[in-house]
């Protein structure tokens, strides 16, 4: 049974996003102009009071987007039996939530019941790159918000601990290609990442190795004194890179020093496609802008809900 469990995965992913609603960038031209530039306000007030808000916006928009296509699902709450996305443990240490559920408050107050919840979260992860320096893009508008959330489908979320393969796979799956593989994985560029995420790679990697053979040892040793094996900081971690709130193209020049965080940053140097890509990125800030914006809008038009929240936790 166990070789039937990529198929099945592959199933679903499929049933849900042939369910696609068409987006367009004139959605809400006569029903809620104003609907980005209230969006913009509220993400970029947050912002200014606490500067990892855009790193989580974009994380949740991410996470969103690969379960059940951009729907939401990740914003609604638990609910009896049901444990939901937002409190799995890939979501744990997920926050910002109130930044979405405040946008949307703000919406309604001027267009009650027509913008969607995931439309909501589309346009505050762009705004969050944005705001961070990066990219703008016309976010494709239309998505409708999902009445469906389980804790149990983010395990089909790519792990930190992806090789090449895995991480082809999965993107393949969502019909993202490699190229949309590494521009997407440049959004590491922004946040902060705990110890658990990382861990595996700097004590008892394998029976041969202590440490990654393929992480810088002076960066491995830095990695240890924050993350000890015992009497560890509950919050412990590091930055994902030395420009942590600014939307650069540091993150690949960290990969190509060997000194990204997760093994599936350094799994793009395994492949000659994505090792290229990787090398072009980190010499050029403006190639990867554009094609980061390009795969946003490509993975942000993955869609799969049915209708329009009235309160982004809970369905109608």
């Amino acid at each position: 049974m166990a070789h039937l469990v990529p198929l099945l995965s592959t199933l679903l992913i499929f049933c849900i996003y042939s369910q696609g609603n068409a987006l367009s960038s004139n959605y809400y031209a006569k029903t809620c102009p104003q609907a980005e530039d209230i969006v913009m306000q509220v993400v970029k007030k947050e912002s200014k009071k606490d500067k990892t808000v855009p790193a989580a916006l974009l994380r949740m928009h991410f996470h969103d987007c690969f379960l059940r296509g951009c729907d939401a699902s990740i914003l609604l709450s638990s609910k009896g039996k049901n444990t939901a996305e937002k409190d799995a443990p890939p979501n744990g240490s997920m926050h910002g939530f109130y930044v979405i559920n405040g946008a949307k408050r703000a919406v309604e107050a001027i267009c009650p019941g027509i913008v969607s919840c995931a439309d909501i979260l589309a346009f505050a992860a762009r705004d969050a790159v944005v705001l961070s320096g990066g990219p703008y893009w016309e976010v494709p508008k239309g998505r409708k918000d999902g009445r469906i959330s389980r804790a149990s489908e983010t395990t089909l979320l790519p792990k930190p601990t992806f090789n090449i393969s895995q991480l082809q796979q999965s993107f393949h799956q969502r019909g993202l290609s490699t190229d949309d593989l590494v521009a997407l994985l440049g959004a590491h560029t922004l946040g902060f990442s705990h110890c658990s995420s990382f861990i595996s790679r700097i004590y008892n990697f394998n029976a041969t190795h202590d440490i990654d053979p393929t992480l810088r040892r002076s960066f491995a040793a830095s990695l240890k004194s924050i993350c000890p094996l015992k009497n560890r900081a509950k919050n412990a971690g590091i930055s994902n890179d030395p420009s942590p709130t600014t939307f650069d193209n540091t993150h690949y020049r960290i990969i190509l020093q060997k000194k990204s965080l997760f093994s599936s940053d350094h799994a793009l140097l395994t492949a000659p496609k994505t090792k290229k890509l990787v090398y072009k990125f980190a010499t050029s800030k403006a190639a990867f802008h554009k094609a980061f914006a390009n795969s946003m809008i490509k993975m942000s038009s993955l869609t799969g809900g049915q209708e329009v929240r009235k309160d982004c936790r809970v369905v109608n």
